[in-house]
């Protein structure tokens, strides 16, 4: 299984990105779904999360400005990020949970 990132740049404080990652296969369509995110020196923490009915989680520092979504159909998950941070400067990942695939990573870096 491989999933392929894309949409990450440089983008100015307030700017907007969309991530997408999509998959081979039908796999994303079949389990639930998340995004994470790592930066210089720190951990690797979830953003978000998507259940295959379409419920979704948030991590508070992200909560009212990023969109998890999905479409079963293209087999892809997105992020919608909106009114960035610098603090939200990040390689990002995607994830199916439950499972040892993660894609290989976009990154992000807001300018301040």
């Amino acid at each position: 299984v491989q999933l392929q990132a894309s949409g990450g740049g440089l983008v100015q404080a307030g700017g907007s990105l969309t991530l997408s990652c999509a998959a081979s296969g039908s796999i994303l369509s079949a389990n639930p779904l998340g995004w994470y995110r790592q930066a210089p020196g720190k951990q690797r923490e979830l953003v978000a999360v998507i259940a295959r009915g379409g419920a979704t989680n948030y991590a508070d520092s992200v909560k009212g400005r990023f969109t998890i979504s999905r479409d079963n159909a293209k087999d892809t998950v997105y992020l919608q990020m909106n009114m960035l941070k610098p603090e939200d400067t990040a390689v990002y990942y995607c994830y199916i949970l439950g499972t040892a695939y993660w894609g290989q990573g976009t990154q992000v870096t807001v300018s301040s």
